[in-house]
C-alpha cells in the first residue's frame, strides 16, 4: 500500500488532497498539529510517532527528525541492498511527501522579538522536503498548493512522469532555498552584516507581466517578503495591470515624493522626474508641476505625498496619465478618476520603512549598496554673497530633486517648483545649457542644483548669464576656487554641501 506523509503549516486544500489520496489507496501519515487537523476533518491518519515509537520532543521542536522517517523517504528503490535494509528494520517506503513550512515572514511582520522568531524557523519540514526532492525518482514531493489537484489527476491515471517528478523536486529545492535565504537575510539585517560573504535574498513571485521593457522581453514581478513597504506593496484601486515600465516609473516617483515633507507633486517619465512642485494643497502642487513641463507630463506618472481630493482629481482627469500614486483618494476623487478605464490608481503607505539595500545587476554578478538617504553633510556658503531666505528654500528644494535625476544632473527651480531638469549627459555643460534654454526668461532669479561638483567654471558662467542667482553643489573639485570666482563675478550665491548624489 503506497504511503503519503503530510506535514503542513498552511492547511489550504490539505483535507481535500488527503481524502483523494486515501480514496486512491494511500496510507496517510502525519505529524503533530497536521495529524490532529486531518483527523478532525475525517481523514484516517497514522501519526509518525507510531512509526518512530517516539512522541514529539522538546515542546515540538523534534517531531519528524528520525532515521525511520528519513530512511523511508530516501531509500533508493532500485538498490536491492537498501530495500533489504528497510525490510530488516521494518520500515515501509514513503511515496509522497507534502510539506510547507512555518511562516517566518509573517512572524517578522508581526514584529515578534528574535527569541520568539526562532520558533518560526522550521527544521523538520525542510529536512523532509529536501530528502524527498533528492529522491525524486521514487518520491513525489509537493510544496505548492496549486499542484495538489494536478497531482491527484496524474495519480488517478498513473501518468506521473519522471519529468513531472523532477519539476516537483525543483519547486521543493527552490522553496527550501528561498526559506533559508529569507531567514539568513533577516539575521543579516539584525546583525548589521550589510555585506555578507554569501549574499542570500528572498523574493516571492507576485505575478508575471505582459512583457518587459519592450514587447519582445518576458518579465515577472517579485517581492521581498521581509519588506512591507515599497511600490510592490502598493494597493491598486483601479485600472489595468501595471507594466514593467509602470513599476519602474512609479517606484522612481515614490522615491522622490517621499523625500518631501511639504505637500508635493512629482511627475516622472522614464524614471526621471520631469517636474516637481511644493505648494499648500495637492491641487496647487499639481498645477505648478504641470505648468513646469506641460509637454513631458503627457503619459507620465504623477505622485503625491498627500491624499487626492475631488478638485485635484478633476484636473488630473483632463490629461492622459499612466499612473497616479498617493497615500489616499477620497470617494469623489475615485469616482472621477475611475471613469478613465485604463488609468492606474495606486494607494501606498508612505510611513513604512523602505529598502535598506540598493541592488544593481551587472553581467556575471550584482552590485550591492546602501541607498542614498543623506541629504547633505554641511551647508557652507563659499561665495561673497550668501543666499537670501527665499533662495535658500529653493536651493534646498532643488537639492532634493537633483538627487533623483540621472547623472550628470542639473535642476533649475524657483518658488519650490522645477523650471527645467537636465539628466543623463556625459558632461555638466550640456544639461546646464538644456535647463537655461528650457526655462527661458524664467531662469532669471532661479536657483540651480548640481548633483556633483563643477570640474570647470564654464557651466556656472552659462547659468549666471541666464540669470541664475544661486547655486548648490557638493564642491570638491581641484578647480573649486575658479568656480567660486566665476560665481562671485556674477554675484551668484553658492553653497557647498559636501555630499555628492550621483545616480547611474
Amino acid at each position: 500500500m503506497p504511503k503519503a506523509l503530510i506535514s503542513v503549516w498552511d492547511k489550504t486544500k490539505i483535507v481535500e488532497i488527503a481524502h483523494e489520496l486515501a480514496t486512491l489507496g494511500f496510507t496517510i501519515m502525519s505529524t503533530g498539529g497536521t495529524a490532529k487537523f486531518l483527523s478532525k476533518n475525517g481523514v484516517n491518519v497514522v501519526p509518525t510517532s507510531n512509526i518512530t515509537s517516539f512522541n514529539q520532543l522538546l515542546g515540538g521542536r523534534v517531531k519528524s527528525l528520525h532515521p525511520y522517517i528519513h530512511a523511508a523517504i530516501l531509500a533508493n528503490r532500485d538498490d536491492p541492498s537498501q530495500m533489504k535494509e528497510l525490510e530488516q528494520l521494518g520500515i515501509e517506503p514513503i511515496d509522497v511527501v507534502i510539506v510547507n513550512f512555518y511562516p517566518f515572514s509573517h512572524a517578522v511582520h508581526e514584529k515578534k522579538e528574535l527569541n520568539e522568531l526562532v520558533d518560526f524557523i522550521d527544521i523538520g519540514g525542510p529536512a523532509m522536503l529536501r530528502a524527498a526532492a533528492k529522491n525524486f525518482k521514487h518520491v513525489a514531493v509537493l510544496c505548492d498548493v496549486s499542484d495538489y489537484e494536478w497531482f491527484v489527476e496524474k495519480v488517478k491515471v498513473n501518468s506521473l512522469t519522471l519529468n513531472d517528478r523532477l519539476r516537483l523536486a525543483l519547486k521543493a529545492f527552490q522553496y527550501s532555498a528561498w526559506y533559508d535565504a529569507m531567514i539568513a537575510q533577516y539575521f543579516s539585517r539584525v546583525a548589521g552584516d550589510l555585506f555578507p560573504r554569501y549574499l542570500t535574498l528572498s523574493y516571492e513571485k507576485v505575478c508575471e507581466l505582459r512583457y518587459g521593457e519592450n514587447p519582445h522581453q518576458r518579465a515577472a514581478l517579485y517581492k521581498d517578503v521581509l519588506v512591507p513597504s515599497g511600490i510592490v506593496n502598493a494597493k491598486q484601486l483601479h485600472g489595468k495591470e501595471l507594466s514593467f515600465n509602470n513599476y519602474l516609473d512609479a517606484d522612481a516617483a515614490l522615491s522622490v515624493v517621499k523625500d518631501f515633507e511639504d505637500t508635493t507633486c512629482v511627475v516622472v517619465k522614464h524614471t526621471n522626474p520631469c517636474a516637481v512642485a511644493c505648494a499648500n494643497s495637492t491641487l496647487e502642487a499639481f498645477e505648478k508641476a504641470k505648468a513646469a513641463d506641460p509637454v513631458s507630463i503627457f503619459g507620465g506618472i504623477v505622485a503625491f505625498n498627500r491624499g487626492v481630493d475631488a478638485e485635484t482629481a478633476k484636473k488630473l482627469s483632463e490629461i492622459f496619465l499612466e499612473v497616479i500614486l498617493a497615500p489616499s483618494f477620497d470617494a469623489e476623487a475615485l469616482e472621477i478618476l475611475k471613469k478613465k478605464k485604463n488609468l492606474r490608481l495606486l494607494q501606498i503607505d508612505l510611513n513604512q520603512k523602505g529598502e535598506i539595500y540598493d541592488l544593481r545587476r551587472i553581467s556575471g554578478g550584482v552590485l550591492f549598496q546602501t541607498p542614498d538617504l543623506t541629504d547633505y553633510e554641511q551647508l557652507k556658503v563659499v561665495t561673497e554673497r550668501a543666499p537670501h531666505e527665499e533662495e535658500l528654500k529653493d536651493l534646498l528644494f532643488a537639492w532634493k530633486v537633483v538627487k533623483h535625476v540621472k547623472s550628470n544632473a542639473i535642476v533649475l527651480a524657483k518658488d519650490r517648483t522645477t523650471l527645467a531638469i537636465g539628466a543623463g549627459q556625459p558632461n555638466r555643460v550640456w544639461p546646464t545649457e538644456h535647463c537655461v534654454r528650457q526655462a527661458g526668461e524664467k531662469a532669471k532669479g532661479s536657483v540651480l542644483a548640481s548633483d556633483a561638483f563643477f570640474p570647470f567654471p564654464d557651466a556656472v558662467e552659462i547659468a549666471a548669464k541666464a540669470g541664475v542667482s544661486a547655486i548648490i553643489q557638493p564642491g570638491g573639485s581641484v578647480r573649486d576656487q575658479e568656480v567660486i570666482e566665476m560665481a562671485n563675478r556674477y554675484n551668484v550665491a553658492m553653497i557647498f554641501t559636501g555630499t555628492r548624489h550621483f545616480k547611474h
